[in-house]
């Protein structure tokens, strides 16, 4: 079964179901089950996907006729890999939950979040897109706001008034390129064939890139980030990281490039000097981190620097490194923040001065912690070689001196990564690691998965690379390179 729109509508029937549920076992269980029927009905996606660059699975229904308003989804190479990603990261992140004490309005927010980034990586229709943009965005502010920690009020009231501000820029910017449509309509492909004046191009790059640097984020509106990442609950610290950045860098591939490239070519490199800055700052503060989570929050913030640095290379192989690195990133990141908030249960502390040794009680833990790492840092057979190896090349291809900066990730990054290990594996034990005791069941299976992903996208990256190759190819062609 390929429908589309049934695969967008099935989290949102589990999420009304989930939301009667008080109990906490059957809460839990109710959402796997619900999150791995997704995840089914995404299996035909992957296996009926005809990979030569053309959109498949397309449906449209009329929504809003007096506006031109279409329900118009459909998914091509680019947007099927972060379909993929989505249904396959949120059974895991449920089982990351399966301690903790949730109530099914959790899980049914969480539910509603799915089906909000499914419509944003699927929507052909501008309005539709931005409808899948603030149902995403909801869902997480409740999550972090109601079950995070600590000064979560202010810190999300903060993240809230940042992506909503993008939000409208972006919103301003669709309302008027629907003005210069003949036909009436919202729709991707309208858009694209649209000729605009380059004055026009101008503030509309900039009204598209703000919305998703935000959300990405690029440097300099990054400063939501390490403070919600860290004040979130660890679920929805892995939604946000895992999944729902991957929006704001889809935004640039989807929208951004295609609909004004020409402003793309006056500022791309602008746009560049940020992300390979970001690369580089974020690393170094990340290296100075003693909070284990907030050490992870900014490594995030480097590695999607790197990753939207490669969108604004505008060749086929910083596209395609951007597009296997969003995958991994998101495997890897949810992997990391499970085996912190394991770390935080059991001590009850996330700072790195009061750790160390947990190698020795927990063998298991430090194992499967190191191959996460080391597809973090992108050890050749991880998932991170190839992406971070593709991302280099194409910057290389587009300046030298921008790849020797951005090139500095291989070191800064293994740098952090394995500070963070030490500190937390290795060493003598302190007296909150103690009595660490090791994982098992669910939390063992959980991390095992992960780290089978993680060996075998390093291993087979071509599995994911010939999905989106044909795709990224017709997308640099739009200024002709």
């Amino acid at each position: 079964m390929d429908n589309l729109f049934l695969l967008i509508l099935t989290p949102i029937i589990g999420a009304i179901f989930l939301s009667f549920v008080c109990e906490h076992t059957l809460a839990k269980r109710g959402a796997l089950v619900l999150s791995l029927i997704t995840l089914g009905l995404t299996i035909p996606f992957i296996c009926q996907f005809n990979p030569e660059g053309d959109f498949n699975y397309e449906q449209s229904y009329p929504w809003i006729t007096a506006f031109g308003v279409n329900f118009h989804i459909g998914v091509d190479g680019i947007s099927l890999p972060l379909l993929v990603l989505t249904n396959f990261l949120v059974p895991l992140i449920v089982l990351t939950t399966f301690k903790k004490a949730f109530k099914g309005n959790f899980y049914a927010l969480m539910f509603f979040m799915q089906s909000g980034l499914m419509l944003v990586f699927s929507a052909m229709d501008a309005f539709t897109f931005y409808v899948g943009w603030e149902v995403a965005l909801i869902p997480i502010y409740f999550i972090c706001a109601l079950w995070g920690d600590g000064d979560r009020i202010r810190v999300n009231l903060k993240f809230f008034i940042y992506t909503f501000f993008g939000s409208l820029l972006m919103l301003v910017a669709i309302l008027y390129l629907h003005q210069q449509v003949a036909t009436n309509d919202f729709e991707w492909h309208s858009f694209v064939s649209l000729d605009l004046e380059a004055s026009t191009q101008r503030w509309i790059f900039w009204a598209f890139f703000i919305a998703f640097a935000i959300k990405i984020p690029i440097f300099p509106f990054h400063t939501w980030q390490p403070s919600t990442y860290t004040h979130a609950p660890a679920a929805g610290t892995m939604l946000l990281a895992g999944i729902m950045l991957k929006m704001g860098v889809y935004g640039l591939m989807r929208w951004l490039l295609p609909v004004v490239p020409e402003a793309v070519a006056i500022y791309g490199q602008l746009a560049m000097i940020l992300c390979v800055f970001a690369v580089v700052y974020a690393s170094i503060i990340a290296i100075q981190q003693q909070d284990s989570k907030r050490l992870i929050a900014y490594s995030s913030i480097a590695h999607v620097g790197l990753i939207s640095a490669g969108v604004f290379t505008w060749n086929v192989t910083g596209m395609s490194g951007a597009m296997i690195q969003m995958i991994n990133h998101g495997v890897s990141v949810v992997g990391l923040f499970f085996v912190l908030d394991i770390i935080q249960d059991r001590t009850g502390s996330r700072d790195l001065r009061e750790l160390g040794g947990i190698a020795k009680k927990a063998p298991r833990l430090a194992i499967v912690f190191l191959i996460i790492i080391m597809g973090a840092i992108g050890l050749p057979l991880t998932n991170g070689f190839i992406g971070e190896f593709l991302l280099l090349k194409g910057i290389y291809e587009y300046s030298v001196w921008f790849a020797v900066f951005g090139g500095l990730t291989l070191i800064l990054g293994a740098v952090y990564m394995l500070r963070l290990y030490q500190k937390t594996m290795l060493g003598t034990t302190s007296e909150r690691t103690a009595h660490f005791v090791d994982i098992s069941g669910v939390e063992l299976y959980t991390l095992i998965i992960i780290s089978a992903v993680i060996i075998y996208l390093g291993i087979f990256p071509n599995s994911l690379l010939h999905i989106s190759s044909a795709s990224v190819s017709v997308l640099a062609t739009f200024l002709g390179r």
